[in-house]
């Protein structure tokens, strides 16, 4: 795993030297330059900052290249596949100076060209010069098909550059950060900003099943892979056993192909259902005991939250297994913490879940260099509650539509938020619906999936900060259109896989891991698993029973055996975070500093006496407005770093 860049034309060596620099936590074993200048005078480099996982000698060294020193590659990511590869490589005459899997990469493209990346299994990013005399000198680009790898770029006519992080691109010389008009309404929509956009204004990401080629100044995306889905109606012949049976197996071998490391391999453990599989998995390919890690919060953190926090779940899954568990009780500086990972995280992402992910990976980094994390299940499997919604609404829609629309939605609209009881979570689910279940499928899902709707976006914005008419979910529904005659779940899955899993818990899981040095996999992202749950098994077995309220029906078949009934039968569980006791304690103060009414008017983006409004009433309990009032500090801590401060890193936080 590493920090890689490249330039084109853009800056010199001393210019790559800081991109790969300020990406040293990326790899922290080892850092390497590359440059060349062509006959024309145009101006080449690649950089690399290593985190080494394998082959951890000096062979594995990067910049790497080929025999003749006419291919060079920065590599960023694990390939599964590698030793099969290399073995048909060497079959074809090709030799190898390492074990790296960064050498078969480049082998691979010697024998194939670009289309090598159809080949791999894996999550990677990279970058390589081709330089034979047989072809026209080129710059490959590349990102793995689940998109599990970041890969940001800009393009200025002849000049051309691209990282993992978005603060080594900061390094070039005539680049200022700005924000992206659009970007910010699709963040403030979303908490986010979707592919291929970011809220760095002439800063692009490469989406992922996509590669690109820089040639004399152009740049040519190509997308290579894609999960498309079955029309709806397709023939499903498969029984439920034998589904059960092949999804087991093909899990039980993605975990086995990403245990290979020469360094130690953990795993998290939420005592969720994805989490528990991929230990009980582990457990059943090595000998040693697998390592774990769980984290909670003190019980004052707690009150009033609906997600399942209960770290004795995971000890008793952990102890079952034979595991290595490592309990975490964390009450972190969150004023202190919060600006820095804002800072590892490049782009404003208003997920209090950074902190969580940031905490267990920096506490796991103490005895294990690589973790296994369930991301992907959900969206393989149809496990979140957003998907059983759309069956709820069409049984809610038989009501009488005055019914509905005169007395049962502005009813709940009103409803207080119930703070600190078990009541706040249904609340929060019944204004969902209040607003979302009347509409069509697709606007549903996607209101379903907003956290600022136009009209607030109208009310919070200042006049310049308006863009009137545009639509922040234009790409979502480009997906929609991609995969229409679907049945409508694997819609809802596809756009999921595209849009919510990549530049969400991916980003998060890759910039909070990288912060601490540590390399996370993703089992359920293997091309064989997710091919085979979009085209073998049918909607009904994702989502199953009366109103489709049984979530991954077939992953828990294929586990029954395996998992205890505990973790079989229990809903879904994470890593819970306590965003609203933050935001009323912790973080009371830095509210009222960084979005006061003079800062907000001082920055023009938002109407100051609106902002205010939003946190009266969060405190007070009339709404619950506290994922909306965490995007306005996010915004603003990042606006701190990247804009006035052009990504200058915050002080350290105290060790929480």
């Amino acid at each position: 795993m590493c920090g890689i860049a490249g330039v084109v034309n853009w800056g010199n060596r001393e210019v790559l030297s800081r991109m790969i620099a300020v990406q040293a936590h990326r790899g922290p074993d080892d850092e390497g330059l590359w440059d060349h200048v062509f006959p024309d005078g145009t101006y080449a480099g690649l950089g690399s900052r290593r985190l080494a996982i394998l082959d951890l000698s000096p062979a594995g060294h990067m910049p790497m290249s080929n025999a003749e020193g006419t291919i060079w590659i920065t590599y960023n990511g694990e390939i599964y596949n590698y030793l099969e590869l290399r073995q048909e490589l060497e079959g074809k005459g090709h030799t190898f100076r390492t074990k790296t899997d960064t050498e078969v990469v480049l082998r691979l493209y010697e024998e194939e060209g670009p289309d090598c990346v159809k080949r791999l299994d894996g999550m990677f990013a990279f970058g390589l010069w081709d330089l034979r005399p047989s072809v026209s000198p080129c710059l490959l680009i590349a990102r793995d098909h689940f998109g599990v790898k970041p890969l940001y770029y800009m393009h200025r006519g002849e000049r051309f550059a691209f990282a993992s992080e978005v603060k080594a691109l900061l390094q070039l010389p005539d680049f200022q950060a700005e924000v992206d008009a659009e970007a910010l309404h699709q963040f403030l929509t979303l908490l986010w900003v979707p592919d291929p956009r970011t809220m760095f204004r002439g800063v692009v990401k490469l989406p992922a099943g996509h590669y690109g080629v820089f040639r004399n100044g152009a740049l040519d995306i190509v997308q290579y892979w894609d999960q498309r889905m079955p029309p709806s109606g397709a023939a499903y012949p498969r029984t439920e056993h034998e589904l059960a049976e092949e999804v087991r197996e093909l899990f039980r071998q993605s975990v086995g192909a990403q245990m290979i490391s020469d360094v130690p391999v953990g795993a998290f453990l939420s005592a969720g259902l994805d989490s528990s599989s991929i230990v009980a998995m582990m457990s059943q390919t090595t000998s040693e005991p697998i390592r774990t890690y769980t984290i909670t919060f003190p019980a004052k953190y707690r009150v009033g939250q609906t997600t399942l926090d209960d770290p004795e779940v995971a000890s008793r899954l952990a102890q079952r297994f034979g595991c290595d568990h490592h309990k975490i009780v964390v009450e972190p500086q969150v004023h202190e913490l919060l600006p820095r990972l804002i800072w590892h995280m490049d782009e404003p992402v208003a997920d209090p879940a950074i902190i969580s992910a940031y905490l267990v990976c920096k506490e796991a980094s103490r005895t294990s260099t690589v973790l296994l994390s369930g991301v992907g299940g959900d969206e393989l499997f149809a496990g979140y509650r957003k998907h059983s919604a759309h069956y709820w609404a069409q049984a809610y829609k038989k009501l009488p539509r005055a019914l509905r629309q005169r007395l049962i939605e502005p009813l709940v609209s009103r409803l207080p938020t119930f703070r600190g009881t078990p009541l706040s979570g249904l609340v929060r689910l019944a204004k969902k619906m209040g607003r979302s279940g009347s509409l069509s499928p697709r606007d549903g899902f996607l209101m379903n999936c907003t956290y600022m709707n136009d009209e607030e976006k109208r009310a919070l914005c200042t006049p310049q900060a308006r863009l009137n008419g545009l639509d922040a979910w234009e790409r979502h529904k480009d997906y929609f259109e991609n995969v229409k005659e679907a049945d409508f779940l694997n819609q809802m899955l596809y756009l999921d896989l595209k849009a919510f899993m990549v530049t969400l818990n991916l980003t998060y899981n890759d910039k909070m891991s990288m912060a601490s040095s540590v390399e996370v996999r993703v089992p359920f992202l293997n091309r064989k698993l997710a091919e085979f749950a979009a085209w073998q098994v049918p909607p009904s077995l994702k989502l199953h029973g009366p109103m489709r309220n049984k979530t991954k029906y077939i992953f828990r078949r294929a586990m029954e055996e395996i998992l205890p009934a505990e973790i079989l039968r229990q809903p879904k569980a994470g890593f819970g975070i306590p965003v609203d006791y933050w935001l009323s304690n912790d973080l009371r103060e830095m509210v009222d500093d960084l979005l006061s009414p003079e800062r907000t008017r001082s920055r023009g983006y938002f109407d100051a006496t609106v902002v205010r409004r939003l946190v009266e009433e969060q405190r007070s309990g009339l709404q619950d407005w506290s994922m909306q009032i965490w995007q306005l500090l996010t915004f603003e801590l990042w606006l701190q770093t990247f804009v006035d401060r052009q990504a200058a890193e915050p002080s350290a936080p105290r060790a929480p």
